[in-house]
């Protein structure tokens, strides 16, 4: 049997490439999605794969969604938690709904989500936790302090919970992407991208969500048992650390 690879947010962009790679290196994998259910469905039909609705902010939402993926495809063993959502504003304009719902989802759903898969996890004695932070969880970013602080705290939470997974074949791991051409990026203007975000990136690109995919399915595999606990930076040089 495959092992089964859950990938939340995973119908659309970055989360789209992972959950492609991933079929493309043999694992039987499931996407969830918070709201596009066109895009889901256009996802679903191109790729075949089966795609859930839930919100990972909702630990209720995650444990019947959970349930019901182990139900139909089996066991997770691989999650990537790479759902997230942007609310930007200076700091003195931000509303705490701003704030909560940046941080209820990009980082209490990985703990919603990873609390939901961890015991099984623990009792076949193998799995991989792979949780996609961002660069401006690094070295934060102007306007985003909710997401930059929910980005460094998912770092945080890798570095824990991989002491924890160590002794029971658990691995859990991070990766920050920087500038990732996207459709997001697809919005900001052709003289800012040429001349205030290009030249911060020393590779002279924005990056592939395929090349993001790429280190997930690494970490996921059996060659990087003995990585955990890392935190893998993807972003063309433009912050070292």
């Amino acid at each position: 049997m495959p092992r089964v690879a859950l990938v939340t947010g995973g119908s659309r962009g970055i989360g789209a490439a992972i959950s492609k790679a991933l079929v493309a290196a043999g694992y039987g994998v499931a996407a969830t999605y918070a709201g596009n259910d066109e895009a889901a469905a256009a996802f679903t039909k191109e790729t075949g794969i089966k795609t859930y609705k839930w919100d990972v902010s909702n630990y209720e939402d995650c444990a019947k969604g959970v349930a019901q993926v182990q139900a139909e495809i089996g066991a997770v063993d691989v999650l990537v938690n790479n759902a997230g959502i942007t609310r930007d504003a200076p700091f003195h304009k931000m509303t705490p709904d701003q704030w909560h719902a940046v941080i209820d989802t990009n980082l209490t759903g990985l703990f919603n989500m990873t609390h939901n898969v961890w015991n099984g996890m623990r009792e076949r004695k193998f799995g991989r936790v792979i949780n996609i932070s961002s660069i401006n969880g690094q070295k934060g970013q102007f306007a985003q302090a909710n997401y930059a602080a929910a980005k460094s705290g998912d770092l945080g939470f890798t570095k824990a919970l991989a002491q924890e997974g160590a002794r029971a074949g658990i691995t859990v791991n991070a990766i920050c992407p920087g500038y990732i051409n996207t459709e997001m990026m697809s919005t900001i203007p052709e003289k800012v991208m040429n001349e205030v975000i290009l030249p911060q990136i020393p590779v002279g690109r924005l990056g592939e969500a395929d090349e993001i995919a790429r280190c997930v399915v690494f970490l996921a595999s059996d060659q990087a048992g003995f990585v955990t606990g890392s935190t893998l930076s993807a972003n063309g040089g433009q912050y070292m650390i």
